[in-house]
């Protein structure tokens, strides 16, 4: 059964229709990838399925917790439902969003504590495993501004594993990185790959994309184009449109 259930997705921002009737499922333990360039809409989607984005109408379904949105206000059960959404689902961006005055072990404890509730010493326990696990226990106690732009990213992504989420959504996490430093990103995400994590991941890195997906989506002016899995994708699309766009970005790298 699907972890991750859209259906008919549309979202305007005013006269601007940027999602259009998406739909996609994503199975427990799925790396999805959504490639194409960028204003399709890949963003969007993410930010949608957690509403951060409230969609303008469709259904999204996370972890049983299903909310079916149109035009109207959200009911008090509709608002409890994307609360429990959003407890189940992580959260990466493109920029890192840490808190600049707090230590790197507090930035990860603040939403267990605050949002969930959970004892600081419990969730102390909780965010050290989550540190270690992306090899920066020994900054535990640093400020960000310390912190090189990898580094910084891999603290986002442990803060968003300390919630202990059912799903990782990841916004093109290394897009703000220099080159040298995407290397320690896409490291963590592999790893985090192998140990069946669900991730639905946004990316401009295809090597990625083609070594660790499941599946590979393709989306153009809001819309889902293409999707199969990584080798056919990136061996023989079928659709002209991803076909294009892919041999651009070859292109020119």
């Amino acid at each position: 059964m699907a972890i991750i259930r859209v259906s008919q997705l549309n979202k305007h921002f005013g006269a601007l229709h940027v999602l259009k009737n998406v739909s996609l499922s994503i199975d427990p333990q799925e790396v999805v990838c959504v490639i194409g360039r960028s204003g399709s809409g890949k963003s969007t989607l993410l930010r949608c399925i957690n509403f951060l984005e409230q969609p303008t109408h469709g259904t999204i379904e996370v972890d049983e917790i299903s909310v079916a949105v149109d035009q109207h206000r959200l009911s008090k059960a509709q608002k409890r439902a994307i609360h429990q959404i959003r407890l189940c689902t992580g959260m990466v961006f493109q920029e890192f969003n840490l808190f600049p005055h707090l230590s790197v072990i507090d930035n990860l404890i603040e939403a267990p504590v605050t949002v969930k509730g959970l004892p600081r010493e419990r969730a102390i326990v909780i965010a050290e495993k989550f540190l270690d696990k992306v090899g920066l226990m020994e900054k535990r106690d640093e400020f960000p501004a310390r912190l090189s732009g990898g580094q910084k990213q891999r603290v986002a992504i442990a803060r968003a594993l300390t919630m202990e989420p059912k799903v990782m959504l990841f916004d093109e996490p290394t897009s703000a990185l220099d080159p040298e430093l995407i290397g320690e990103v896409l490291e963590v995400r592999t790893q985090l790959a192998k140990e069946g994590t669900t991730m639905l991941v946004v990316t401009h890195e295809m090597g990625f994309a083609s070594e660790v997906a499941n599946r590979v989506v393709y989306m153009d002016e809001g819309q889902i184009i293409e999707e199969g899995a990584a080798d056919q994708i990136f061996s023989v699309p079928c659709d002209p449109r991803t076909r294009q766009f892919l041999d651009r970005l070859l292109r020119t790298t």
